[in-house]
């Protein structure tokens, strides 16, 4: 198991995402960050989640050596399951989840941050859904909370990232801070969420959901093109491709 997890004295429950080189994630963390999230509506000493990550990378996407190492389509219909599984967690977790974004995010790490309530990011890390370069889509929906429509397509189709500061501008991501001082601000604040009466927060959250326009639930209805490429063995060029090393996974956040 590769995501940590321990509460602050004020009830904030921090997750920590950590799977050197670059914080790919296999299909079992993805589906733990859910099972975690989920079981925080049966925990009221939660106040308010910290999702960050250690090292290299908050999240450069799924773990494609995983994936290409399971039989038959094991590997992606268990990926698609857990990350629609983790996005919608975090989407819906019972209080407000605080993404404390540490380096580069890409493919899930998109999902996650786009479900999240609260966004901020280190200096220059980079945001970015390099799916089409992997032969597959998904976090479209996720990526559109985070980027203006037209911007969402170019990145779509381009693979471009954009920064954490041009999300700043846009007022996608609440702060932009140095490296060292990331963890700080993310417990500034959740603490000032946790500093509020707790059914109330819960209650809030559960408002937010009620009146939310956004279909969430729309990553499953992408993945569904996710599933025609890969039976057309476009996915698996794209990932062999990569673990051959003729396309660097990276390359969105250079």
């Amino acid at each position: 198991m590769t995501i940590h997890q321990s509460v602050t004295a004020e009830g904030v429950l921090e997750l920590v995402m950590d799977n050197p080189k670059v914080n790919a994630l296999p299909i079992a963390d993805t589906q733990a960050i859910a099972e975690l999230l989920d079981g925080v509506k049966h925990r009221p000493e939660i106040t308010a989640v910290i999702l960050t990550a250690t090292g290299r990378g908050f999240c450069a996407g799924v773990d494609i050596k995983e994936m290409q190492s399971m039989p038959g389509h094991e590997g992606i219909l268990g990926v698609n399951r857990a990350c629609a599984e983790a996005f919608r967690a975090v989407y819906e977790c019972a209080v407000p989840v605080v993404c404390a974004v540490n380096d580069f995010c890409l493919g899930t790490g998109i999902g996650l941050a786009g479900s999240a309530d609260i966004v901020l990011a280190a200096e220059g890390v980079k945001f970015g859904l390099p799916e089409v370069d992997n032969g597959a889509l998904g976090a479209a929906t996720h990526l559109g909370r985070l980027v203006p429509e037209k911007h969402l397509r170019w990145m779509l189709y381009s693979c471009e990232p954009v920064s954490a500061e041009q999300l700043q501008e846009w007022g996608t991501v609440l702060d932009v801070v140095p490296a060292g001082e990331l963890m700080d601000r993310a417990r500034e604040i959740a603490g000032v969420i946790a500093s509020k009466a707790a059914p109330v927060i819960r209650a809030a959250k559960a408002s937010l959901l009620g009146i939310d326009h956004a279909p969430m639930n729309s990553y499953r209805f992408e993945q569904g093109f996710t599933y025609e490429l890969n039976l057309q063995g476009h996915g698996d060029e794209a990932r062999d491709a990569f673990l051959r090393g003729e396309r660097d996974a990276n390359s969105a956040a250079d």
